[in-house]
């Protein structure tokens, strides 16, 4: 170890080259259809314009600016921009209908106004880059002598570097930027760290079993950021600077993203690196997962009990170890273990629910056989997904011929980072020290994958799962729970969870701004462990929870329900983890406490699906947020730019998650003299609805509200319309129950509620109908428009039941009876 260590060193001593761009006064400037580019002696510089509100820039030391490669982008549309260009001594005026971009002709900095010559966002204006030149090397593994490692993370195979050569250069590239005074940032993903605005903060940006990685920043000033880089990074808002980091580039690339308003950021950024899919209606209900059910009679006895106690379930997920024990993750099922797979996928079929299954990114044993000699192998047993042909193998051969031959429905995609430096370090110290961890885990990945790449393997993971998959059938969408994430993964059906998370309260706080953070880098689908994952302490900085007898202690069912209460309010609701089992009956009996919340939580969700699908269409057609930060909705609201433990959900709803304890500590230590009830901030104007009472509140102020077990504090916004169906004990169960709509006075509102066949690609082609319902306040009336598109199993005609919520008026999760009104497709206005 200790060569590859002093390899690591003499990679990542950065003393070749230092530039600036202090000469550029001399720089030849020429204008472009598009923008501009600044050249001296080989030091280059491009702004362009890809529209009115969305620029590039673009810089290298010496040569030509060359792209990144990291397959981040699509062929996104460009138009003629109308650009006023205004010359002085100094700079480089160039302004469109929607921002302006000053260049200085002495430094090259960037500064970036909106329309009405506000300032926005500058680069240092003295030394707005520097650049270091770094070598690039090509790590080869020796796998033929590998030694099996047993971490809490699977069996690792640890292989001998044979070889380590330079291949070339790049740069590692600092973007200095000078942040305003009570500007606020988000963004960079999903971060194990208490952070939610950035500000006075720094972090280290690379893939890791608790870190999902987007190089996407947003400002509270109205701006996205996107880095265009592969490689690992820093961003700085400290004593040491306020910079962007990209520690291997061929260029620095980044995007300045005009809103204002974060939806229209995301709209640009989806723009740049594609559009999101729709996923199946069933990946809304409830999904049931452990560590691990281990064999069929595990899988149909859990799902029968579902069945028999009248408790919703979509999806029940076989977790790792499926496989023969000797080939870690192999993409077959051990016969040993599982010899029937295709009956035990059938009675879960049979059962009205999906079956999702682990895969891992290996090659190991036979499909090791079959990859290495075409040269479709990393090393260290990953296979090597950055080449097409190695990911179509990677389908065809393994995961297609031995998995969803089977009628496998999803997938969840684990250990996608793919390898780790510090989940098998027992010792706490490496835990509590950051900078130790990354440079551990950045030697790992770059030895693997490449410095100029090392972020990105799960895209390209992400990429030949997706493709694949639809180029097999179009029946069924593709469901990819993934570990890791990076800008563009979105467009290949992804969602992501937090990690292997610890059960403790400290932790629990944690992952609501790490959600966040995600959420607003445009990638759309993020949820949790309900749970944690590690529930015990196992005696490591990462296995660390608080509970060691799991369900039995009253503390540990306190902290579960406080999850899924806020799982609810993720894309994906679904309970997962270690040590112990999480099915509801766990937690206690029908008519306790404990499992009667659980279960007013899986009711809510089946009752809120036709909401919930109408979102997730918006998020597919219209470049919408589903789980939104504050600052999507009130971004002008200066009292929400740190709220991180409020969001929204949907255009109607903000979730209040409970975070502390209040009536049982560790080994069920009953806590005295606490109030069951949170402080709400109420953001914007006009009014907000208890969800739970139907009370009505003024916006603007701050108010205590109650918090009990049941449930936690939910708030409806003024003209919001609710569309809520009955529950069901599966997404698509018929039923003959109208549709609720619930409308809350106080505002206009409009909602579109979408709907098609739930589980192909159908809709791409038209084969969906939708319905808009708009809200006239003043006049109490609802009109119900005329329903446009059709698709297979549409319902012709149906009656709508429609509510006005008021205190003890539509409330919660019980059916309230309005005015019943019948629909055939047809304008109709219904008065209140």
């Amino acid at each position: 170890m200790k060569n590859i260590y002093q390899l690591f060193s003499k990679r990542t001593m950065l003393f070749v080259l230092v530039v600036s761009l202090s000469l550029m006064s001399r720089a030849d400037w020429v204008k472009t259809d598009c923008g501009l580019i600044a050249d001296h002696s080989g030091e280059k510089l491009s702004v362009s314009f890809v529209n009115s509100d969305v620029v590039r820039v673009q810089y290298v030391p010496q040569g030509d600016i060359v792209e990144n490669e990291t397959n981040v982008l699509v062929n996104y549309p460009t138009s003629k921009v109308k650009i006023k260009y205004k010359e002085s001594d100094e700079s480089i005026t160039m302004k469109t209908s929607g921002i302006t971009v000053i260049v200085s002709k002495k430094s090259g900095a960037v500064s970036f106004n909106n329309a009405y010559g506000e300032l926005l966002l500058t680069e240092n204006q003295l030394t707005p880059r520097t650049t270091e030149q770094v070598e690039i090397h090509n790590v080869v593994y020796d796998d033929s002598n590998s030694v099996i490692e047993k971490t809490a993370n699977g069996d690792v195979k640890i292989s001998n570097i044979v070889s380590d050569q330079p291949i070339g250069t790049a740069w590692k590239a600092v973007v200095n930027y000078k942040w305003q005074d009570g500007e606020a940032l988000y963004g960079l993903g999903s971060h194990q760290e208490p952070y939610y605005n950035l500000r006075g903060t720094m972090q280290y940006l690379y893939q890791h079993n608790l870190k999902a990685t987007v190089p996407v920043l947003m400002s509270s000033m109205g701006y996205g950021l996107l880095f265009n880089v592969g490689s690992t990074m820093e961003f700085h808002d400290d004593a040491a600077g306020s910079y962007m980091q990209m520690n291997a580039v061929n260029s620095v690339d980044y995007f300045f993203m005009y809103g204002p308003e974060f939806d229209m950021i995301v709209d640009e950024f989806r723009t740049l690196t594609g559009t999101v899919p729709m996923l199946p209606r069933y990946l809304l209900g409830y999904v049931q997962s452990k560590e691990r059910y281990a064999n069929p009679h595990d899988i149909d006895s859990v799902l029968t009990r579902f069945r028999e106690s009248q408790i919703p379930i979509d999806v029940i997920v076989q977790d790792w170890n499926y496989w023969n024990p000797s080939w870690w993750g192999h993409k077959k099922f051990y016969e040993k273990s599982y010899p029937n797979p295709d009956k035990m996928i059938k009675g879960v079929h049979d059962k009205n629910a999906k079956f999702m299954l682990s895969i891992w990114p290996t090659a190991n044993g036979d499909e090791a056989e079959l990859m290495d000699p075409l040269g479709y192998t990393l090393g260290r047993g990953i296979y090597d997904a950055y080449q097409k042909d190695a990911r179509k193998m990677y389908w065809d051969e393994f995961v297609n011929k031995n998995l969803f031959s089977l009628d496998v429905d999803a997938w969840w995609c684990d250990g996608t980072e793919p390898v780790d430096g510090d989940w098998n370090h027992r010792s706490n110290s490496i835990g509590n020290d950051p900078a130790a961890r990354f440079e551990k885990n950045t030697k790992e990945l770059n030895n693997l994958l490449g410095e100029l790449r090392a972020n990105t393997y799960s895209l390209y993971h992400s990429q030949g799962l997706y493709e694949n998959q639809r180029a097999t059938t179009e029946e069924k969408r593709v469901v990819n729970l993934t570990r890791s994430s990076y800008a563009g993964q979105q467009r290949y059906a992804t969602i992501v969870w937090n990690g292997d998370t610890k059960a403790n309260w400290d932790d629990f706080k944690a992952w609501i701004p790490a959600g966040m953070n995600f959420f607003v880098t445009g990638c759309p689908y993020w949820t949790i462990d309900a749970g944690a994952f590690f529930v015990k302490n196992g005696g490591s900085w990462y296995w660390a929870g608080d509970y060691q007898r799991g369900p039995a202690d009253y503390g540990y069912r306190e902290f579960y329900v406080r999850n899924l209460q806020f799982s609810q309010w993720m894309p994906l609701f679904r309970s997962h983890g270690c040590d112990f089992p999480r099915e509801p009956w766990q937690f206690g009996n029908p008519g306790e406490p404990f499992y009667e919340s659980i279960l007013t939580q899986i009711h809510l969700r089946y009752r809120l699906l036709p909401y919930n699908y109408s979102l997730m269409a918006m998020v597919t057609n219209q470049n919408y947020t589903m789980t939104r930060p504050l600052m999507f909705d009130f971004r002008s609201d200066e009292n929400v730019k740190d709220i991180a433990d409020l969001f929204m959900f949907g255009p109607a709803f903000m979730a209040c998650p409970v975070t502390d304890p209040m009536y049982y500590g560790a080994n069920s230590t009953e806590l005295k003299g606490i109030e069951k009830s949170r402080q709400v901030y109420l953001p914007g104007d006009g009014l907000w609805y208890n969800f739970w009472t139907g009370q009505s509140h003024k916006a603007g102020q701050t108010i205590k509200t109650a918090a009990p077990i049941d449930y936690i504090p939910v708030f409806v916004r003024a003209g919001s319309i609710v569309p809520m169906g009955p529950i069901k004990q599966y997404s698509w169960e018929e039923s003959n129950e109208p549709l609720e709509v619930r409308i809350y006075k106080g505002a206009d509102g409009s909602f579109v509620l979408y709907e098609d066949e739930g589980d192909n690609y159908n809709y791409e082609n038209g084969a969906y109908s939708t319905i808009e319902f708009k809200w006239n306040d003043k006049a109490n009336t609802l009109q119900i428009g005329k329903r446009q598109g059709s698709f297979d199993g549409m319902e012709q005609s149906r009656k709508f039941n429609i509510v006005l919520v008021s205190e003890g008026n539509g409330i919660g999760i019980e059916a309230t009876a309005g005015v019943f009104v019948d629909y055939s497709g047809k304008n109709t206005k219904v008065k209140l």
